[in-house]
């Protein structure tokens, strides 16, 4: 029997109940496939901030570093939103991506036809979206040096960010892109702001150039914020997007109102031998708690880890069927709630979708 080690990193918030909901979907998976998961919890964020002084403990690097991968939910809170910025419960999460060289993050943004009306977008300009956003996950203004802040004796300040990339670092995910292209449509949006920025005219510059490799597809230059404005003009026009970290984080977050929300979203983060799977919403502190989180994007992540981890595309089909099924049953979390549907929690999505994996064998 197949043994898999999944590091289970919960975090904070919402993060503490959705993760457990994925985990069961796995968990059903496996016994259905006479598969092992050995699933090991570790701290990260403000919960180990709170037991350990600090937001990435080396126990929790080194559980990961030597899993098979990794199911992530959400770091931060207002709790530790005063602490200096190399402490803040986020840097866990960077730390992570850092040290393991998880250089793209893919999200698939996909309108449900069933939650169509959700959006708050009129129905004709959602319909039938399909797209997915490759960011680039370890460069640009998280990372560049130098950065800080500085204090003068007048009493005013300085904050410095710097947006730093390398031909290596653009081509690697340029190159993740073009391959997942050529298994999608084969569209390729690179976005960038090539017009003012020197760092985008590289961007813009290599993206070509690797783009030569792969004649099938088609690729065309965005500015970001053209971008951001077709996004939710004409949506459907994209299949798949790179970019690059600043960017990719906020057009992947305005991508979320296509889906109807941010529960709905889930994420890879690819590159290194170890692939981080996490829902995009955060922590939602404002309902953490109170067991109405939707788990939709945190068991979607975890289809997301059996397909691009562990190769059981199979497997990761069986759950995208089921949480749709349990979609056209009706069955809605708050987020997505409309009149004439069932609300329901938490747990008691998650217990729906792992039933309809378990029948789907």
């Amino acid at each position: 029997m197949a043994t898999h080690r999944i590091a289970v990193l919960a975090g904070d918030g919402i993060g503490q109940e959705v993760v457990p909901e994925a985990q069961r979907v796995l968990e059903t998976v496996a016994k259905a496939t006479r598969t092992s998961f050995e699933f090991e919890p570790a701290l990260v964020g403000g919960a180990a901030i709170d037991a350990t002084g600090g937001p990435l403990p080396e126990s929790t690097l080194r559980l990961c570093e030597q899993s098979d991968a990794i199911l992530f939910g959400a770091v931060g809170g207002p709790k530790w939103d005063n602490l200096p910025q190399e402490q803040r419960a986020e840097r866990g999460l960077l730390g992570l991506r850092k040290s393991l060289d998880l250089f793209a993050n893919l999200r698939p943004v996909t309108c449900f036809p069933m939650l169509v009306d959700a959006s708050p977008l009129r129905r004709d300009i959602v319909e039938g979206t399909d797209l997915l956003v490759i960011r680039e996950l370890t460069g640009g203004l998280y990372f560049g040096e130098p950065r800080g802040r500085e204090e003068f004796a007048d009493g005013g300040s300085r904050a410095v960010n710097t947006m730093t990339y390398t031909t290596r670092e653009i081509e690697r995910v340029a190159r993740a892109a073009f391959d997942v292209a050529m298994k999608r449509r084969k569209r390729l949006a690179s976005v960038d702001k090539a017009n003012v920025l020197v760092v985008s005219q590289l961007w813009r510059e290599v993206v070509s150039r690797v783009g030569k490799d792969y004649p099938q597809v088609e690729l065309e230059h965005v500015l970001v914020d053209n971008c951001a404005m077709a996004l939710v003009q004409h949506p459907t026009r994209f299949d798949t997007l790179v970019t690059e970290n600043t960017f990719g984080d906020i057009l992947s977050d305005e991508a979320a109102v296509l889906a109807g929300s941010m529960g709905m979203l889930p994420s890879a983060s690819l590159g290194g031998r170890v692939g981080l799977y996490e829902p995009v919403h955060g922590t939602a502190p404002d309902i953490a708690g109170q067991g109405i989180a939707n788990p939709i994007a945190a068991i979607l992540s975890a289809a997301m880890l059996l397909r691009y981890s562990l190769d059981r595309g199979p497997d990761a089909d069986r759950i995208e069927r089921a949480v749709q099924k349990v979609l056209e049953q009706g069955y809605r979390t708050r987020d997505i709630h409309s009149p004439g549907m069932r609300l329901a929690g938490t747990a008691e999505v998650g217990a729906l979708i792992a039933s309809e994996v378990e029948r789907s064998y």
